[in-house]
């Protein structure tokens, strides 16, 4: 197992996925040429041209029909918003389209594809580079929400979600893009299960349900709350 950082789990993530299937792309604004804004995908286009890690233009609508169209080719699309805040312009293309393929065909077609975007706050990004949009999507029939907390995690996810016959909604938490580290295995061995949540810890009392971020918060409160008596299990929703 290597040590690893949020961010360096999820590029190597997209990088072992484009190595093992040709299918998989990347596409987003500055994640060729720049790498991305946070460098989640820094190294890729100079290892996959840029036939595979496309810079397009600032228009996240158009990102996600991109992406949309390339998942009814029969691509892998991995797209990225380069901030949670601004997928809104997307919603409807997300919404009314994407999440609805698999449904309106009666199964005859599935729209295999990933959006990423950070997400959260704590970074000083204020009120365009702070919000949480998970809520939006977890109701939204056809559609999957991934939200790690640790690179182990953000790595057996975001394969996992590569893989998934339907889209998926990958958000991650840039508070912890380099403030989360921890052992992360290679290849196969990182593969984690969509939509099975971690037992953190275990408890008797009560239980605390988390995801993201405020898993380290819960946990660190769960510590203080044995001391009075109080025995927490902590979930992570992932």
């Amino acid at each position: 197992m290597a040590d690893r950082t949020l961010v360096q789990a999820i590029r190597d993530a997209l990088l072992e996925e484009m190595d093992r299937d040709v299918r998989v792309c990347v596409l987003g604004q500055d994640v060729g040429l720049k790498g991305g804004v946070f460098k989640a995908t820094e190294g890729l286009q100079p290892r996959f041209g840029p036939d595979r890690v496309l810079d397009t233009p600032l228009a996240e609508s158009s990102i996600a029909a991109v992406a949309q169209g390339l998942a009814l080719e029969g691509y892998r699309p991995v797209a990225e918003m380069q901030f949670a805040d601004y997928i809104f312009p997307a919603f409807n293309q997300i919404v009314n389209e994407i999440a609805k393929v698999r449904y309106r065909s009666n199964g005859d077609f599935s729209c295999p594809l990933v959006i990423r975007a950070p997400t959260g706050g704590g970074v000083r990004g204020a009120l365009y580079h702070s919000q949480s949009v998970e809520a939006y999507f977890c109701h939204v029939p056809g559609l999957k929400v991934v939200l790690p907390s640790t690179p182990a995690d953000a790595k057996g996810l975001l394969k996992a979600a590569i893989r998934d016959p339907d889209p998926v909604i990958f958000l991650e938490p840039k508070k912890l893009y380099r403030a989360a580290r921890g052992p992360v295995a290679d290849g196969e061995g990182a593969l984690l299960p969509l939509g099975k949540a971690a037992v953190v810890k275990e408890g008797a009392t009560v239980s605390a349900i988390t995801y993201g971020y405020l898993r380290a918060v819960t946990q660190e409160a769960a510590v203080r709350l044995e001391a009075e008596g109080i025995s927490v299990e902590v979930i992570d929703l992932r």
